[in-house]
């Protein structure tokens, strides 16, 4: 078996991850690839367990007429059908799966039980972390540190449409500047959005190391467990 530098990662996926180029939805062939990917980080013998957002069925800057809660439980409500997704996906690549909600819906998922996930864990299964925190005003980046550090996970690899952090949004401006590795105080200083400021308050309290990656190559999450300097290092 090849060496890993983490023996248990927490995985953050947008939403929109799961939809690909239609944005919205699952897109099956996307979902796919990331899920082999998966599979094969945990056939390494690493435990890992996912956090997963709701973007591509519903955001709250969708819901601006709304009640701020109604629209925070509506997108909650999103990544349990996300997690619904990764699991049937998981499954079918023959990865035992347990799907945990922050807001009980007992017939489709366990309630988030920390003792549990760990036990799952540890059992070689896949944990996917659904319905944020299960509070509005808190998003799922927020969720993702939060479980990490309840679980002990070793670093918290965040998957994004770009890959790593830059100065500057690279899609709007030319000359953004690719970091390797950079501090959580810097990210909130230069305000530069890789995850809300409660997430990366949250992770720097608590010492999580981040890994940015981008999501259109799926493999990098295998380079990175097994090592390799993709992306940009957050600490």
């Amino acid at each position: 078996m090849a060496e890993i530098a983490y023996k248990r990662i927490l995985l953050k996926l947008s939403g929109e991850a799961l939809a690909g180029d239609k944005k919205t939805g699952v897109y099956a062939d996307v979902l796919g690839k990331i899920c082999d990917q998966i599979k094969n980080v945990v056939d390494l013998g690493v435990e890992v367990s996912i956090v997963v957002g709701g973007g591509n069925f519903w955001r709250g800057r969708y819901g601006h007429q709304m009640e701020r809660t109604t629209s925070d439980y509506m997108g909650m409500l999103a990544t349990a059908m996300n997690g619904l997704a990764l699991q049937d996906a998981l499954e079918a690549r023959g990865i035992n799966t347990r799907l945990q909600t922050a807001i009980e819906m007992r017939q489709i998922a366990e309630p988030y039980i920390k003792r549990k996930a760990m036990k799952h864990l540890e059992r070689g299964r896949v944990v996917i972390f659904s319905c944020g925190t299960g509070n509005p005003y808190f998003t799922t980046d927020t969720a993702a540190a939060l479980r990490a550090a309840e679980t002990g996970a070793e670093v918290i690899l965040l998957a994004k449409t770009i890959d790593g952090v830059y100065s500057a949004d690279p899609k709007l401006d030319p000359t953004a500047v690719k970091y390797d590795e950079i501090s959580y105080l810097d990210i909130l200083n230069q305000d530069l959005k890789v995850m809300d400021s409660t997430a990366t308050s949250l992770c720097r309290d608590n010492q999580i190391p981040l890994i940015v990656f981008g999501i259109d190559k799926p493999e990098n999450m295998v380079r990175i467990v097994q090592g390799e300097k993709i992306g940009t290092i957050v600490r």
